[in-house]
């Protein structure tokens, strides 16, 4: 009975001293321990917070994110981190936090088909208007992404079963033949070409122009760098090798030959059969021409256009008379043909 006595009047002197003026000294620890207190907790609080949003090695935390991590380390956007690209809200990232410490996973679950983890709106906000490589000036771009509405990762960021492709954006090869199908090349040294070793953004349709085929099939240096100055996107990621242009047939054009289209007219790389054209072809335009001088009889002996007008210059001069035709009989003008 004296303890709780002797209890009872400690609490009475320890009420009755708190109810008297405090001291300046005591105001200033008072004053002090609540900032360390709230300073201190808020300093760790935010530290936690921005590991947790801006530090890439959080999301590494989850040992199954480790490949992940490292492709991404690699790759054009490693200045970056995750929550850069990959948004979530707080219910998200809660529900990823349990399902890790609940389930313990050892993969990470396979993306829904047709889900898209990384919508456009998000890469827009760097590549139209930062200092990211800009896509509003791309005829590549403004086709798939402002006219057909198709998502970035449609085509940039494939990732495939065995996880090649995380993280790396360029195009695959052949990753344009997933929507442009039948569109296989053919050719000789062709078919293993990238879709963009030949279609460009320097033309409005996207198709080859005349100095991207002589890219490979010239042997004029000028070509070459002209277009590697301009650095439309096809030059910059998708050169073609140098043993693949070693090996291009070479050409000769002349701007004052009489055929001025796109290579294209005449060559058809993504059908079977038509990627050197013959006489059929020619004819498909020149229907009159067997119905001119010495035509049909030339044509009856089975003989090609291409055997007396030499592809790309095609005019029969008196120079190339006199080398070629003499093969199967005496000189004559060209003139006389008529």
């Amino acid at each position: 009975m004296k303890v709780f006595d002797w209890s009872k009047e400690k609490i009475q002197w320890a009420i009755e001293r708190l109810k008297e003026p405090l001291s300046i000294k005591a105001k200033v620890l008072i004053v002090s321990l609540f900032l360390i207190i709230v300073g201190g907790g808020g300093f760790v609080a935010y530290k936690f917070y921005d590991f947790t949003q801006n530090n890439p090695k959080f999301c590494v935390g989850c040992h199954l994110m480790q490949e992940a991590y490292d492709t991404w380390a690699a790759s054009e956007h490693s200045k970056l981190n995750c929550h850069d690209c990959h948004h979530l809200t707080i219910p998200e990232q809660n529900q990823l936090l349990i399902s890790f410490v609940m389930h313990r996973p050892t993969k990470v679950p396979e993306r829904h088909k047709g889900a898209v983890i990384v919508s456009s709106k998000t890469c827009n906000e760097c590549h139209t208007s930062k200092k990211a490589k800009q896509i509003n000036k791309s005829l590549f771009h403004a086709k798939h992404v402002y006219m057909e509405q198709i998502e970035c990762t449609e085509c940039h960021g494939e990732v495939k079963a065995d996880k090649s492709g995380l993280h790396h954006f360029l195009p695959t090869e052949k990753f344009c033949t997933k929507c442009h199908t039948g569109k296989a090349v053919h050719g000789e040294g062709m078919g293993g070409l990238a879709c963009l070793n030949c279609h460009t953004d320097r033309t409005k349709d996207l198709k080859p122009g005349r100095m991207k085929c002589l890219y490979c099939h010239s042997t004029d240096e000028n070509i070459k760098k002209r277009l590697n100055d301009d650095a439309t996107m096809d030059v910059r990621f998708f050169k073609p090798e140098a043993a693949t242009i070693k090996k291009a047939i070479k050409i000769t054009f002349d701007d004052k030959a009489p055929m001025q289209f796109y290579c294209y007219e005449c060559h058809k790389p993504h059908t079977q059969g038509k990627s050197k054209p013959g006489s059929g072809h020619c004819l498909g335009c020149h229907s009159n021409v067997p119905k001119v001088g010495k035509h049909a009889v030339h044509l009856a002996m089975d003989m090609q256009c291409k055997d007396c007008h030499k592809p790309h210059l095609w005019r029969v001069t008196e120079a190339s008379a006199k080398k070629d035709c003499v093969q199967c009989h005496e000189y004559r003008s060209p003139k006389a043909f008529f």
